[in-house]
């Protein structure tokens, strides 16, 4: 299938800058290939009424740190370019995977300093060696210091990792440290949020559990690879960034007593959907799972494990839209978002949100 199957065009006064606010008070695209109309319109405060007794809404806890770091090169050649690194994917305690503007300025071997010469307080500088030097501007830094050490620094130097289609238009500043975070964020390692679980308020879980819906939580580290673009002509040349996730035991265990019991799954993110979808086995059964994954969904991909998503509006030719083309169908959701782009809804990680109801049959891919 080609990936300019899944292209728009998205008038750019509907990226949303800021998110609803309150929290929560944003609206909600219904998507529903069961019904007629299969596409309505609702707010978000609507969400509890439109679940059922028995069902599970499932959350990616992943915290985000403020990972990106501006430094500069020192020690080769003439000058100090000024380096802007976004990390994504931590591999072991001092080394990290990073994207960096501008890579073609970065060899193997080249030290990064991100605030000044090296001193004996580790709050005041933060230094790296460029480890690996990969495809697209892909990076591997060694930092100086490891473990909690390191994350401490990290989190004097660092930034709010603000997608970059807000963060070209606009500067981050304090109130992206709370707007740009779940209230169930409970986990540090992601360099981009979770955006579904945006809308989510304390007194709304209240009224989901008060409605006899259980709620359960997973990690997956989003990486900075999620925004990245799709640049292969065919889904079947791309290839995903890999993200570390957890299911714990108890989790997979619940998910598979609701199901059993009649019970729906709603994923509260894509990120969460590729969790769910990691852990399932042959059967269909939730298991356990701790590790990294790189799975990647498309129309043509059987999706299992979950029959809701909650999730936002998403970039065009991006994975993520073909992520929900492959939940209710490619005609549908191309037709769910010129709905959505006629009445005027915001878009991207501070925009509204969708409902989707899985499509039971899936598309074939094509050629």
């Amino acid at each position: 299938m080609r990936v300019d199957a899944f292209d728009f065009e998205l008038p750019e006064h509907l990226i949303a800058l800021r998110p609803a606010d309150p929290r929560g008070a944003s609206r909600l695209l219904c998507v529903d290939p069961d019904r007629e109309p299969a596409i309505s319109d609702a707010m978000f405060e609507d969400l509890p009424g439109l679940l059922r007794k028995g069902d599970a809404l499932v959350f990616n806890d992943t915290r985000v740190i403020p990972a990106r770091l501006t430094g500069r090169r020192v020690g080769r050649g003439t000058g100090t370019p000024k380096i802007e690194v976004t990390l994504h994917k931590r591999l072991d305690g001092h080394r990290w995977a990073a994207f960096a503007k501008p890579a073609r300025k970065l060899e193997a071997g080249d030290r990064i300093e991100f605030a000044g010469p090296t001193n004996t307080c580790f709050a005041t500088d933060l230094n790296t060696n460029v480890a690996e030097k990969r495809d697209g501007g892909e990076l591997v830094l060694a930092f100086d210091y490891s473990g909690a050490v390191l994350d401490e620094s990290v989190a004097a130097h660092g930034i709010m990792p603000l997608p970059p289609y807000i963060a070209s238009r606009r500067t981050p500043d304090i109130r992206d440290e709370e707007d740009y975070q779940t209230v169930y964020a409970a986990h540090d390692g992601a360099v981009a949020a979770p955006t579904a679980g945006l809308h989510f308020t304390d007194a709304m879980l209240e009224r989901i559990r008060a409605a006899g819906v259980t709620t359960c939580n997973v990690t997956l580290h989003v990486g900075a690879g999620t925004f990245l673009p799709v640049k292969a002509d065919h889904l079947a040349d791309h290839r995903m960034h890999a993200e570390w996730g957890e299911v714990s035991g108890d989790v997979a265990r619940h998910l598979n007593d609701v199901r059993e019991a009649g019970g729906r799954i709603v994923a509260v993110g894509t990120t969460s959907l590729r969790l769910l979808e990691s852990c399932l086995d042959a059967d269909g059964a939730f298991n356990a799972f701790s590790g990294d994954t790189d799975i990647f969904i498309h129309p043509g991909k059987t999706i299992r494990s979950a029959d809701l998503l909650i999730t936002n509006f998403h970039l065009p030719r991006s994975t993520l839209f073909m992520l929900v083309c492959a939940f209710c169908g490619t005609g549908l959701m191309q037709d769910a978002y010129a709905r959505a782009i006629d009445n005027s809804y915001r878009f991207y990680s501070y925009g509204d949100a969708c409902l989707l109801k899985r499509l039971d049959n899936c598309e074939p891919t094509d050629t």
